[in-house]
């Protein structure tokens, strides 16, 4: 059954309209209408302005020296006068070409959203018309037609594009071009302009063919540790910023929260393996030995000046021993340098254990972007608590709902209901939300979010029963303000805007402890907000009127 809007019948003998193309052409080009190709257009008025425009001033000189009015024009200077005007006009809009091609886009798109939403059908009753590619000469030059001809026919490989042509924007469109003939599928509503792809060369994304937009909302003043902050947020999801910010004002009404770093580690676990497990345990207890650690970590350093090995933690399963190396990595989320790290002690270890056969550098008992156990007992990244207590006032007047209701929801819900699902890392109404959306703005892995979103949310009733104590504990939040997508241009913006772009020089590692500290305080805001409005009855109410549609759903008729 597929909803659709009520059509009035037609007469059967009335013609059937044909469905629109669920698939767009690329619009045609200002330039494909020149008799001569575009560079040969652009020199002839390039020329022709500067030839008229001084045959002009050559004989406004002679005019003025023979006391000739100048207003006095012979045929050829009005023609003169008349090619000046037009050649202008062509250079003035960019050589002509790109100006008019901006309005011929505009209203190209334009005709095509109204015939798409007039005519848009369910696919079961309406099947989509055959889709054809888009015009073989959208392409701003023949090389590049060429280019994409042959990415096409398999002659040039898509990865290449970038190391051959040296442009980045020119390898992603005609990466794009070739994408929308193979797939017979339009990229029109992916934006490709406007991006720097440069800057993700080698280190952000590969085959690039275009950019995905994500709107980004702002939440606070967070008053944390005496401090405010403007909290960025990336997210679709309607309701969420709203509802953090109301956590933020009402922990800043009560006198604002308290984040504390318990642990900065990031972790990576080799697996090796050796004939029998006792030559397994006789590499496990020389690690474990407090002699060796100190070789170990001299070893380790060496990768990096800001990775620092902490501690080692074994465990075997049968003839394998997984390795848990964790160390600090400055203002850097870490695994490249831990990796590095870990590879020389590996390396080192050889020496003494040449029957040492490495399985993998990783052996899953990291973890690394996979729920775990370890993660939740011994942390990951940034292990940080946050607290605040919150007024009955503002509880009242702000949250709209009460002490005593706070702390039996969070019992049943957060504390009792995850037990029950048999939830690990989980205790908590929404602590994903928070940390995506800020993991998204501000560059970090969302992969890692898995792991970084473990939190125990705890509520309870202090000051004889009148305020609210709310905390969030957070083992394994994995941030860095240095490296990966935290340079793009945008997520830089969004660290600058909490004050943690960058590395830290007089303190290292400071900002990435600082950005984790604030996630949580986040966390803290939205958890609050969230649990308020199911207390109070308010979360269906404010999801109809922010994240869904208020049509009434009676009028919609369904169709088999």
């Amino acid at each position: 059954m597929e909803p659709r809007r009520n059509i009035p019948p037609r007469h059967p003998n009335s013609a059937v309209k044909k469905p629109f193309p669920a698939t767009l052409t690329t619009p045609p080009k200002a330039s494909d209408a020149l008799p001569l190709p575009l560079y040969l257009t652009n020199g002839i008025f390039f020329t022709l302005f500067f030839s008229v425009a001084y045959y002009l001033l050559h004989r406004w000189r002679d005019k003025i020296r023979s006391s000739t009015p100048l207003h006095v024009v012979t045929i050829s200077e009005l023609l003169a006068i008349v090619s000046l005007i037009a050649s202008f006009i062509y250079l003035l809009g960019f050589f002509g070409i790109d100006f008019v091609q901006s309005f011929i886009s505009r209203s190209e798109i334009d005709i095509d959203s109204e015939i798409i939403d007039s005519d848009r059908r369910p696919c079961a009753a309406y099947p989509a018309a055959p889709r054809s590619p888009p015009p073989e000469n959208s392409m701003a030059s023949e090389e590049d037609e060429e280019i994409v001809k042959s990415v096409i026919s398999g002659k040039t490989p898509s990865y290449s594009l970038e190391s051959r042509l040296g442009d980045c924007f020119r390898a992603a469109s005609i990466r794009r071009e070739a994408v929308q003939r193979s797939t017979e599928r339009s990229l029109l509503g992916l934006p490709l302009e406007g991006f720097d792809y440069d800057s993700i060369l080698g280190q952000c994304c590969e085959m690039p063919i275009g950019f995905v937009q994500i709107p980004v909302g702002i939440a606070g003043p967070l008053l944390l540790n005496g401090c405010e902050y403007t909290v960025p947020m990336a997210t679709t999801e309607g309701c969420l910023v709203a509802s953090t910010n109301r956590g933020c004002k009402a922990i800043y009404s009560s006198g604002g929260a308290t984040g504390i770093l318990l642990k900065d580690c990031m972790t990576r676990a080799p697996v090796v393996r050796f004939s029998t497990a006792k030559r397994a345990s006789d590499l496990k207890f020389f690690l474990e030995d407090p002699m060796n650690f100190e070789t170990l970590a001299l070893m380790f350093n060496k990768s990096s000046r800001f990775a620092r090995l902490q501690r080692l933690q074994c465990s075997m399963a049968g003839k394998n021993l997984y390795i848990r190396f964790s160390c600090s990595t400055g203002d850097a989320m870490g695994m490249n340098m831990v990796s590095k790290g870990v590879q020389n002690v590996l390396d080192f270890l050889q020496c003494d254990f040449p029957d040492m056969e490495v399985i993998g550098i990783s052996g899953n008992f990291c973890s690394d972007k996979k729920p775990a156990a370890v993660n939740w007992i011994e942390g990951r990244g940034k292990s940080v608590v946050c607290e605040a207590i919150i007024t009955e006032d503002v509880v009242k007047k702000v949250l709209k709902t009460t002490v005593p209701a706070l702390v039996e929801l969070n019992m049943l819900k957060n504390l009792t209901g995850s037990a029950i699902a048999g939830s690990l890392g989980g205790f908590n109404a929404h602590a994903a939300n928070i940390v995506s959306a800020i993991f998204i703005a501000t560059g970090q892995d969302p992969a890692q979010n898995i792991e970084s979103s473990h939190c125990i949310t705890m509520m309870e009733a202090v000051n004889n029963g009148r305020d609210l104590h709310i905390s969030v504990t957070m083992p394994c939040i994995e941030v860095g303000t240095v490296g990966g997508g935290t340079q793009l241009a945008s997520q830089s913006a969004c660290l600058n805007l909490l004050g943690v772009k960058g590395a830290n020089k007089e303190s290292p590692g400071s900002n990435s402890r600082l950005l984790a500290t604030i996630i949580a305080g986040s966390v803290l805001a939205g958890e609050l907000s969230l649990m308020s409005a199911i207390a109070a009855g308010q979360l269906v109410r404010s999801h109809m009127k922010y994240n869904r549609s208020s049509r009434d759903m009676s009028n919609i008729v369904l169709k088999d």
